[in-house]
C-alpha cells in the first residue's frame, strides 16, 4: 500500500516553488508628459476643456429638464407629445455624455 499523504505533500511542495518562481509582472510604465508649444501639460489642457464642455453640457441639460417638466404639468395624464420624448432622449444622452467625460479622469 502506497502513502497517499506523501504524494499529495510532494505535489503540494512541487506546485508551491514552481508558483514561487513566476515573476510577477511589471506594473505598466506611464507615457511621458507631453508638452504643448505654449509650456502648459497637454493633460491638462485636455482636463480643463472637458471641464468647460461638462458645465456646457449640464447647463443644458438643466434647461431641458425645466422645459419637460413645464411641458408635463401642461399636459394631462393621458398625453405625452412626441416632443416630450424627444426631450427625455435628450436628457439621457447628454447625462450619459457627461459621465463618460468624468470616467476618463
Amino acid at each position: 500500500m502506497k502513502h497517499p499523504f506523501r504524494r499529495s505533500t510532494l505535489l503540494a511542495t512541487f506546485a508551491a516553488v514552481c508558483l514561487a518562481q513566476v515573476p510577477e509582472p511589471e506594473p505598466p510604465a506611464r507615457p511621458p508628459e507631453l508638452k504643448l508649444p505654449n509650456g502648459k501639460l497637454q493633460r491638462d489642457e485636455i482636463l480643463k476643456q472637458e471641464q468647460a464642455d461638462n458645465r456646457k453640457d449640464a447647463a443644458e441639460l438643466v434647461e431641458l429638464a425645466q422645459q419637460l417638466r413645464s411641458d408635463l404639468e401642461k399636459n394631462s395624464r393621458y398625453v405625452f407629445s412626441l416632443a416630450d420624448h424627444k426631450k427625455a432622449e435628450d436628457i439621457e444622452k447628454l447625462a450619459h455624455r457627461i459621465r463618460t467625460r468624468m470616467q476618463h479622469n
